[in-house]
């Protein structure tokens, strides 16, 4: 018996399930479980609850549609972001190369703190969530 639970994944609300996993999908290299990748002939996507991959098989993400989001309005606190994650990369090429491919995948710039001892992006993905990406070692 364990002594502790073990995280499976972070779920992430979603007006659009299908986009914002699509988004997450691109952007860190995941593939869909069995049974959640998108049909290619059905008209409309009506999923609500997706689980994202990693190369390994282990549950990284999923995504759950919801009626209503509202996009958090960091750095204002009007709406909280209530969570958010950090992407390390390696280097200063590698944290400009991610920023530019997370936002022709639908992100949006928050944030540049690039001048920083540890240089990041704040961005939010196509639902409104705050993530960042960032110098840093493990």
């Amino acid at each position: 018996m364990a002594d502790h639970p073990v995280l499976m994944h972070t779920a992430i609300d979603a007006v659009d399930a299908r986009g914002l996993a699509e988004f997450y999908r691109r952007l860190l290299g995941l593939h869909y479980r069995p049974g959640d990748e998108p049909v290619a002939d059905a008209p409309e996507d009506d999923a609500d609850w997706l689980v994202l991959l990693d190369a390994a098989g282990r549950r990284v993400l999923a995504v759950q549609r919801v009626d209503r989001l509202e996009p958090a309005t960091w750095p204002s606190d009007d709406v909280p972001k209530q969570m958010h994650h950090d992407f390390r990369v390696p280097d200063v090429d590698a944290l400009e190369r991610h920023r530019r491919r997370a936002e022709e995948l639908g992100a949006t710039l928050r944030l540049d703190r690039t001048d920083d001892d540890e240089p990041l992006y704040v961005l939010a993905d196509p639902a409104g969530h705050p993530f960042c990406l960032l110098v840093a070692g493990h």
